[in-house]
C-alpha cells in the first residue's frame, strides 16, 4: 500500500541520504559498502512504499524531486542529531571521538587550516576528520557535515559563527621584478588592463574579482586574464608571476613568502581592499563533541590573537 512509511528503518533512510549527499549511486554504494544495484533497489523499494519519486535519475545525474528535496533536508538533521548523541555517548571528558566533518572553502586550505588542524588532530587523536573543499555555499546539515568554513556570507538565523584565523585580511597584488622591468609599474586601478593578468577561478566558475580601495575611492576591474588558474591550484598561479608572466591578485598573506624572498614585487600597495577573515559557522541546535573540540580550539587561538 503507498503512501505509509511505517515500515521503512533507518537503514533505509540511510541509504537514501547518501545518494543525495553523494549525488550516485556507485558513490553512495563505496561509502556505505554496498553494491550499486542493491542500492538503486533499495531506493525503488522506498519510491514504491512511500508512492512518490524521491530521485530524478539520468544516464549523468541523480538529483532529488521537491519532494526527495525535503525528505533529504528533515532526514540530515535527524541523522546528525543521532551521530551527535551516540559521539557524546562515547566521549569521556578528557578522550574525544567520532568523525568531524567540514565543509570549506578552498581559500582557507593554503595556509589557514592546516596549522589549526595539525594541532587538533594531535590533541585529539581519537577523532578522524573529513574535509570537503567547495566554494559555494551550502547548509552543512543537508550536505551531512558538521561545520562549515565561509568568508562573510549571509548565514541563515539559527547558525552561529566563530572567527577562524586572521580577523582581517587584504587581497594583494603583486609581480615578478623580472615582469616590471620589462613592462612597467601600473600607478593606477586602471593601469591593469594594459598588463598581463594571472587570474583565479572559483569552483563554482565565478572570477575572483580585482577590487581596488582607497580612502572613500573603490573599483572592480575585469581586466582580461593571460593565464586563468582554478583556486584549488593557486601554487601553480603563484609559480607563473614568479616566473614572470603577469601580475597576480590573490591574498596578502599566499604572497608574504614570495615578498620576503623577493621573488615577487608588491603592485598597486596603496589599493589593496581588506576583508573579514574567514568563519567557522555551524547550526546552533546541535553540536557533537569533536565539533565543541574544534570551536574550543578555535575560540582560544582567536583571543591569542586577540590584542
Amino acid at each position: 500500500m503507498p503512501n505509509s512509511g511505517d515500515d521503512l528503518g533507518l537503514d533505509d533512510m540511510s541509504v537514501f541520504l547518501a545518494v543525495v549527499e553523494e549525488r550516485g549511486f556507485r558513490a553512495a554504494s563505496k561509502r556505505l559498502r554496498l553494491s550499486p544495484s542493491t542500492v538503486s533497489d533499495k531506493i525503488s523499494a522506498i519510491e514504491r512504499r512511500l508512492g512518490v519519486p524521491l530521485l530524478t535519475r539520468t544516464t549523468r545525474s541523480v538529483m532529488p524531486t521537491e519532494a526527495g528535496r525535503e525528505l533529504a533536508s528533515r532526514l540530515a538533521g535527524v541523522f546528525a542529531e543521532a551521530r551527535a548523541a551516540l559521539q557524546d555517548a562515547a566521549n569521556s571528558k578528557n578522550d574525544v571521538r567520532g568523525l568531524l566533518r567540514l565543509n570549506v572553502t578552498g581559500a582557507v586550505m593554503v595556509d589557514i587550516l592546516p596549522p589549526l588542524l595539525d594541532r587538533f588532530l594531535h590533541l585529539h587523536p581519537h577523532v578522524r576528520v573529513e574535509i570537503v573543499v567547495e566554494d559555494r555555499l551550502v547548509d552543512v546539515v543537508a550536505a551531512g557535515c558538521d561545520a562549515g568554513i565561509r568568508y562573510g556570507e549571509h548565514l541563515a538565523q539559527d547558525v552561529v559563527a566563530v572567527p577562524i584565523g586572521p580577523a582581517i585580511q587584504r587581497l594583494a597584488y603583486a609581480a615578478a621584478p623580472s615582469y616590471l622591468e620589462a613592462w612597467g609599474t601600473p600607478l593606477r586601478p586602471e593601469d591593469v588592463n594594459n598588463h598581463a593578468a594571472i587570474r583565479l577561478r572559483f569552483s563554482s566558475g565565478a572570477l575572483v574579482d580585482w577590487e581596488f580601495e582607497r580612502g572613500g575611492e573603490s573599483t572592480t576591474i575585469d581586466v582580461q586574464g593571460r593565464l586563468t588558474v582554478g583556486v584549488d591550484a593557486v601554487p601553480a598561479a603563484i609559480q607563473a608571476a614568479r616566473d614572470g608572466h603577469g601580475i597576480i591578485g590573490t591574498f596578502e598573506n599566499w604572497l608574504v613568502p614570495c615578498f620576503d624572498d623577493g621573488s615577487l614585487l608588491p603592485v598597486l600597495e596603496d589599493w589593496w581592499p581588506a576583508f573579514g577573515g574567514p568563519q567557522l559557522y555551524f547550526s546552533s541546535r546541535f553540536v557533537p563533541t569533536p565539533l565543541r573540540a574544534l570551536i574550543d580550539l578555535v575560540t582560544a587561538d582567536h583571543r591569542m590573537r586577540e590584542p
